[in-house]
């Protein structure tokens, strides 16, 4: 939740969400190990993969649940009927819902300076 008030803080401004719907999370035991960006696949990285944007672009994803973690995009997906975004472990661990496997988002595009400034703080 610090992120997204962190956010509206810095960009003063409302936001929109990109995407709204289900996450899931994928592991090195689901996917391959290499992701379409050419990186090798690490689930303790924060990272997702999405259908669209630029490899190496960062997303504020925020969970039902309130808690929220920023991503970098590494890959391609997801590729499963209604979910709009693939994170990795460690960042569906942020969101509280590793156990359950899918939980509703909210993403949001990040410019490189805002994710910069969210990483270091205000």
């Amino acid at each position: 939740m610090f992120e997204l008030v962190a956010l509206l803080l810095i960009t003063q401004q409302p936001i929109q969400p990109v995407l709204q719907g289900p996450a899931s999370y994928y592991t090195v035991a689901s996917s391959s190990s290499m992701t379409a960006s050419g990186e090798r696949f690490r689930d303790d990285l924060l990272t997702c993969a999405m259908l669209d944007g630029e490899f190496g672009d960062h997303f504020l994803v925020v969970a039902d649940n309130g808690n929220s973690v920023v991503v970098r995009l590494n890959d391609r997906g997801p590729y499963h009927r209604n979910r709009v975004i693939d994170l990795s472990k460690a960042a569906m661990r942020r969101l509280g819902a590793v156990s359950d496997g899918v939980i509703d988002v909210s993403v949001f595009p990040l410019s490189p300076e805002e994710a910069a400034r969210i990483h270091d703080g205000p």
